[in-house]
């Protein structure tokens, strides 16, 4: 791969998500060099089975199939940016695109006929502004557009949330998961009295499996689910304001008035 590729791809990613994950797991290693621990004393392969594929198994249980495949999906934007993974966020590319081809629309009404719109609307490259002005150029009322699309709109954001919901999930099984290894590594050691040998090992996979119920929780899927859930809003908040500009256009308003009232809608 390419210097350049390299790059690119260390730009595309979500930095804050990276940052924090490494100051978040890297202040209890550090933590735990100080207070005299080991790293090898964190690193419990049991543990770790027991806790993740714990976790796993109960989100499997609590959801569809399609909604951990979703979920997954939503994780990766969360990591990487939404430029590369087709994502949710509020993205400055796409509002000035949507921004531009209002105007434009707004132009051709004003300029022609709301029938002028027909060639236009082939070139906006939103989805879901192109389905809004083929509704306002078929002359539908604006409040059966507006009421059509809001539902359009309501659904997916509730679909999306329920998708996202895998993640806080995966936080509240995980430290019951981990007290589930903590008290399997007691039982353990319980049994071995007479084997000193063991008792070692039975008592790290006891409070090591602790640390990562509640490590992952609240290092990885809570704050995941978190992440999420604002991409989910700041995409909805874009739609929003696509459905009102595109009300607008056949509105009589000047293309400078509805650039003005698009943009105040998400500089607020």
């Amino acid at each position: 791969m390419s210097s350049r590729a390299q790059c690119g791809k260390i730009l595309n990613m979500e930095l804050a998500t990276w940052i924090g994950l490494l100051i978040g797991f890297g202040g209890i290693i550090i933590g735990n060099l100080i207070e005299g621990g080991h790293t090898g004393s964190l690193l419990q392969f049991t543990a770790g089975l027991i806790v993740l594929m714990g976790t796993v198994g109960a989100v499997m249980v609590s959801h569809p199939m399609s909604h951990i495949r979703q979920g997954i999906k939503l994780a990766r934007r969360a990591f990487f940016d939404r430029t590369t993974s087709g994502g949710l966020a509020f993205e400055s590319e796409t509002i000035q695109s949507v921004t531009k081809d209002l105007v434009e629309c707004t132009k051709i009404y004003k300029r022609e006929s709301l029938q002028a719109l027909e060639s236009r609307i082939q070139k906006i490259q939103d989805p879901f502004l192109k389905k809004i002005m083929r509704s306002v150029v078929d002359g539908l009322d604006p409040a059966i557009v507006r009421n059509i699309f809001e539902t359009e709109i309501d659904v997916e954001e509730e679909n999306l949330l329920a998708y996202a919901k895998i993640w806080s999930d995966a936080g509240g099984f995980c430290p019951t998961i981990g007290i589930i290894g903590a008290v399997l590594g007691l039982i353990h050691v319980m049994g071995n009295l007479s084997d000193t040998s063991k008792l070692g090992a039975g008592i790290a996979v006891a409070f090591v499996a602790t640390v990562y119920g509640v490590g992952f929780a609240n290092l990885l899927f809570i704050p995941l689910n978190s992440k999420i859930k604002k991409q989910i809003h700041s995409q909805m908040r874009v739609r929003r304001m696509t459905l009102e500009g595109a009300l607008l256009v056949n509105s009589g308003l000047s293309s400078t008035v509805v650039d003005q009232k698009v943009r105040a809608y998400y500089e607020a």
